[in-house]
């Protein structure tokens, strides 16, 4: 199973994205992930994550480039998230293509039994940005409808609630 969980920035799709892990897999479970703590605020932000996945039975690969090489032996992967994935992919020094970089996400889908991935909602806003800015943020939005496409679960947190666009919460 592939879910997709977007939101806005603190809309509760991290809190969300967890507990369909959860409930999908008895097992142990994989959390990749791509913020790299880079400033105080990425810090707090990575520990704070640390703390609400902690005693859910998940172990962390961290992942600021490609998506090769990851532990296999895991039926749940959550990946943690996409938003970061892309702007390292975009900015960093290990650059990868936006069509690449979706097909590391497929390669992923089929190493595990399910994946969860976590991204942004883009262009929602009503800003508009130029530039490098701009090519990122059309990247994103491209490989979160390649995500969408093929997953089975597509579902959005506004203020906390989820609110789904395809497929149905494991817990329904």
């Amino acid at each position: 199973m592939i879910a997709l969980v977007t939101g806005g920035a603190a809309s509760g799709k991290s809190e969300l994205a967890e507990r369909i892990a959860v409930s999908l897999s008895t097992g142990q479970r994989l959390y990749i992930a791509t913020m790299q703590p880079l400033d105080e605020e990425s810090k707090r932000r990575v520990e704070r994550h640390r703390r609400l996945r902690s005693g859910k039975g998940f172990d962390t690969a961290e992942c600021y480039g490609g998506l090769c090489n990851l532990p296999g032996g895991y039926s749940t992967a959550l990946l943690e998230c996409m938003s970061n994935l892309v702007a390292n992919c975009t900015f960093g020094d290990e650059r990868f293509s936006t069509e690449q970089i979706a097909r590391q996400v497929i390669h992923l889908a089929a190493q595990y039994e399910n994946l969860v991935v976590v991204t942004n909602e883009v262009f929602s806003g009503g800003m508009q940005y130029q530039g490098e800015t701009a090519d990122y943020l059309r990247s994103l939005g491209w490989i979160n409808q390649r995500i969408g496409q093929t997953a089975d679960l597509v579902v959005e947190t506004v203020c906390g609630i989820p609110v789904v666009y395809k497929g149905e919460l494991p817990w329904c």
